[in-house]
């Protein structure tokens, strides 16, 4: 078993569980309210101005040319695959891409982004991988799983999302980042093990928090 797969491993509870939240299946059904993919978008597409700083800072920290080449080139599909699915989305709630950029982060992903910018300021290359591995990773799984039967309809709802997260160019970048942390571990020191187990740990409990808090249409419980 592998470093990764031994992370994995640790979460499986929270990895599993993320596969029969009500907002995933509802998503894979087609079911899902449009109030409630709306929100997720607008808090999805804030997310990924993060992600593609994880994505910055691990080129800079890299260690040979490939490595800070590869982090590059996901930074710029971070910003231009990605966001451009969420602004997509975005034409259908005539909202540009500035309104989107506008909208205030929800107490989750303003905790599960902190995490990100901590990592990225006090951590090795390991520690920036591991940080970003499960939304990847869980994404394609998740997506996976959903068509699982074979291709949705052209009528569902989401059938771009699910296609986007099935496909095997975004099964590469998980895949990319598993190899990478593996590479990582192998000459990372106990404490430096730790630090990175830590990572991916807090990032995975997020993934699911995600999950809870676009189901929730979560928000401040005080307003100002």
């Amino acid at each position: 078993m592998t470093f990764a797969d031994q992370l994995k491993a640790k979460v499986a509870a929270i990895w599993d569980a993320q596969f029969t939240h009500p907002f995933v299946t509802a998503l894979g059904a087609g079911t899902l309210p449009e109030r409630k993919f709306k929100y997720y978008i607008l808090q999805d597409a804030r997310y990924l101005e993060e992600l593609a700083r994880v994505f910055a800072a691990g080129a800079q920290k890299a260690t040979d040319p490939e490595t800070a080449l590869h982090f590059a080139t996901l930074v710029k599909e971070t910003i231009v695959v990605e966001r451009g699915l969420h602004e997509q989305y975005g034409r259908r709630w005539n909202l540009s891409s500035e309104d989107m950029r506008r909208t205030p982060l929800a107490p989750t992903n303003f905790a599960y982004t902190r995490h990100m910018r901590s990592v990225v300021l006090e951590g090795g290359l390991g520690e920036i991988t591991a940080v970003a591995l499960p939304c990847a990773w869980i994404y394609c799984d998740i997506g996976r799983h959903l068509l699982r039967n074979g291709p949705v309809a052209e009528s569902h709802p989401y059938r771009d999302w699910l296609q986007m997260y099935a496909s095997p160019d975004f099964a590469e970048v998980a895949e990319w980042l598993r190899n990478l942390l593996d590479g990582c571990a192998g000459s990372a020191s106990a404490h430096e093990l730790a630090r990175i187990e830590d990572a991916f740990l807090i990032s995975a409990r997020y993934e699911w928090m995600f999950w809870e808090m676009a189901w929730r249409e979560e928000a401040w419980p005080v307003s100002i």
